[in-house]
């Protein structure tokens, strides 16, 4: 029954991980800009054990968040962890003092990294870590041959599970492919932003998942109205219809909206019981062509 209010699950490729298709982004538990602790630990405690009492099995993470933030948080709030939830991190990148987010792929750095998540989350092996290939926002092409070599040597070794990858290509999913198993990809993709419109049918012909970041991210004034008169007509806010308009577009999607909000939580996970009638649909998926349209 819980499957169903967040919009069903779905079962990881030749695995036996099975996530409702509603989870939870950490990222907005550290403090602005992400970076240190919030203004208020027991809210983000509250947050993460509603979202699980809610349903929520899959929780999006990284040891770069704070740095080590809300990982901690995360271990204060749910350790010992309960059945079925799982966890999954990335890893690729590390926090400067001036708070940008350099590369950090190298093989020593990934094995840091590992080891760094399982002791802050406090876990002996990792459900799933994501490699961070590109930029913030959008892939950068390049071979992911050591980096990935590197984790799946890590997971041979029994510390990591299973293996996913953030901000790719096509052709780099394919390479990867060739190294280990990936179970996910994580990229940028939304209403408005669907550039990986093939790549997630692809993805979906394959039963692998497909998390998109920025669900709201990106938008002109144009579309952003379209957007609010949508979401008018759905009788839910223009982050509901957002949301809902993923989890009808394509099955192996999942969601890992973020917040540090109890009020936006519960709103995020009624996304899941919203049905957007086929006008609806029809005027969102309309949304991504005035991009070009305004310019």
């Amino acid at each position: 029954m819980i499957a169903q209010t967040l919009r069903g699950s779905f079962t990881l490729p030749n695995t036996s991980i099975t996530l409702n298709r509603m989870g939870y982004g950490a990222m907005k538990l550290a403090g602005p800009q992400v970076w240190g602790p919030p203004a208020d630990v027991d809210v983000a405690i509250a947050i993460l054990r509603e979202a699980v009492a809610s349903g929520v099995n899959h929780i999006d993470t990284s040891d770069y968040y704070g740095p080590h933030v809300t990982n901690q948080i995360i271990k204060q709030a749910l350790h010992p962890y309960p059945d079925g939830l799982v966890i999954v991190t990335k890893l690729g990148a590390r926090r400067a003092p001036d708070k940008s987010w350099p590369h950090a792929r190298s093989r020593q750095e990934l094995i840091d990294g590992v080891h760094d998540n399982l002791r802050n989350l406090g876990l002996e092996r990792l459900d799933v870590v994501n490699l961070r290939v590109g930029g913030m926002m959008a892939p950068s092409e390049g071979s992911i041959e050591e980096p990935l070599t590197a984790l799946a040597e890590l997971k041979r070794q029994g510390l990591i599970r299973h293996l996913g990858l953030s901000n790719i290509t096509p052709g780099q999913l394919a390479e990867g492919q060739k190294i280990t198993e990936i179970v996910c990809v994580q990229n940028m993709y939304n209403v408005a932003q669907r550039n990986d419109d093939s790549f997630i049918d692809d993805l979906a012909k394959q039963g692998i998942a497909f998390v998109p970041f920025f669900p709201l991210g990106g938008f002109t004034p144009l579309q952003s109205s379209v957007l609010d008169a949508a979401a008018a007509k759905a009788g839910s806010t223009p982050m509901q219809v957002a949301l809902a308009w993923l989890l009808q577009r394509s099955a192996n999607i999942l969601l890992i909206p973020g917040t540090c909000s109890l009020a936006h939580l519960r709103e995020n996970l009624a996304a899941g019981r919203l049905t957007l009638p086929p006008q609806v649909l029809s005027e969102l998926n309309g949304i991504a062509p005035l991009v070009t349209a305004a310019n």
